[in-house]
């Protein structure tokens, strides 16, 4: 099938490439040149664990090409699918749609013979409805449906949640419509469940679904403070009730709070939904404040270990949101390491992947490392605050010896606590 990708970004590109392996014609559509140029000459714009030898794969065997023209991205496609950004408002944080309606307006006169267009990015229940009529006042005459294909990607593991995803939700008003995307997703057909429900329904799904998550990772935390003050191992405690099979045992991981592009802004506009519709989403308004007030306690941690220091020098280790990803976006490490330079901490930071975006929002308010080992030379406390291998498999002799003071703050759980402390570290995590 052929198929235009309006959106070059985290779901943008992981899907282009995922639907390019699957044997279809894609055309991902970006207005900034210097990203589509990137992309031309072999070189990914973001960093996915795994994507670099689809990408190089499909994009020299022609399934898989680039373009900032809309009318070669969507004339003559039978998909075109929506993934640009829904930046939360600032004041609001609502989902902003500037970028979903331009682009809904800007395919519209570009829809030749049957299309059905597909809303992949993340959008406020009734977003379906919207783009519908902004492409039916554009071109009165297109041949089109609307559906809600939202994207269930985790970042870091994008690659292999595309072909082997939990579900494949369809939101469609349309028969017609439907059955293009069953031909779509037939390679799944076997394996996985393909689930057809309203637009608004479908919508609706991906808020929920984010949601319900963020809660329960909140949840854990809270937990885990629990344990910290009882005695109790948040481990065993995570494992003991995920072992219920009406819990299960996943997002049940302590750790400094959530982050990300999804999470921090589903969660607020779901909230802003139900204050719209007069919905009292109290679990989720919790969530949400406990979740920013997470960020804050664990900048007091550190602190509250540097206290009796003159001059401290905190080494944070990762600044993505996650491991396998490049993205800061509402980073918990970023959040924190603001929090501590609002109290003038002396810090130096090193994440594998993600120094070029932590720059971006950082500047020259911290210093950037080369490697774990330079960012680790005369600091006080060593702060983990991205789960990447490389960091719990730390070489703890080496690090004491280039630190002025023994001290981790470990945000994450990487380091085995007794080999910490046999080095000669103090070391403290979470929920322990």
């Amino acid at each position: 099938m052929k198929v235009g990708i309006i959106g070059t970004g985290y779901v943008g590109l992981p899907t282009g490439v995922g639907l390019a392996e699957l044997g279809n014609e894609v055309t991902c559509i970006d207005r900034e040149a210097s990203k589509i140029n990137a992309l031309k000459e072999g070189k990914l714009t973001i960093y996915e664990d795994g994507l670099e030898e689809l990408f190089q794969k499909n994009r020299l065997s022609g399934n898989l090409r680039f373009t900032t023209s809309m009318k070669e991205g969507v004339e003559n496609a039978d998909i075109v699918l929506i993934a640009v950004g829904t930046p939360p408002h600032p004041i609001t944080k609502e989902a902003d749609m500037k970028y979903i309606h331009a682009a809904a307006t800007e395919l519209a006169e570009f829809l030749t013979g049957y299309t059905v267009v597909a809303t992949k990015s993340t959008v406020p229940v009734g977003t379906g409805d919207a783009v519908e009529g902004l492409i039916r006042k554009k071109n009165p005459q297109a041949d089109f449906d609307v559906v809600s294909l939202p994207e269930f990607l985790r970042e870091g593991f994008a690659v292999h949640d595309f072909f082997s995803p939990d579900r494949i939700i369809v939101g469609s008003n349309s028969q017609r419509a439907a059955d293009v995307l069953r031909k779509l997703y037939q390679p799944f057909a076997d394996k996985t469940e393909i689930m057809f429900v309203k637009r608004r329904s479908s919508e609706t799904i991906k808020y929920a679904s984010n949601a319900f998550l963020a809660m329960k990772i909140h949840y854990i935390n809270e937990m885990a403070d629990f344990c910290e003050k009882t005695g109790a191992d948040i481990y065993e405690v995570a494992k003991g009730i995920g072992l219920d099979s009406r819990i299960g045992n996943k997002f049940l991981n302590p750790g400094p709070g959530y982050g990300g592009s999804c999470f921090p802004k589903d969660t607020n506009a779901m909230a802003y939904m139900g204050r719209q519709n007069n919905v009292n989403l109290s679990l989720i308004e919790a969530t949400i404040a406990g979740n920013d007030n997470r960020k804050k306690q664990m900048a007091q941690r550190v602190l509250s270990e540097i206290k009796d220091i003159k001059n401290p020098k905190i080494a944070a280790l990762g600044l993505a949101f996650k491991n396998g990803t490049d993205d800061c976006r509402q980073s918990p490490a970023i959040e924190i390491i603001s929090a501590l330079l609002e109290e003038h901490a002396d810090i130096t930071a090193f994440d594998p992947q993600a120094m070029k975006n932590a720059r971006l929002l950082l500047g020259d308010k911290i210093k950037y490392a080369t490697d774990e080992f330079e960012a680790l030379k005369d600091a006080d406390v060593m702060v983990i605050l991205t789960e990447w291998k490389q960091f719990r498999e730390l070489d703890l002799s080496k690090a004491k010896k280039l630190m002025r003071t023994p001290h981790i703050i470990d945000l994450r759980n990487l380091i085995n606590p007794e080999a910490a402390k046999k080095e000669g570290f103090t070391y403290r995590g979470i929920g322990r």
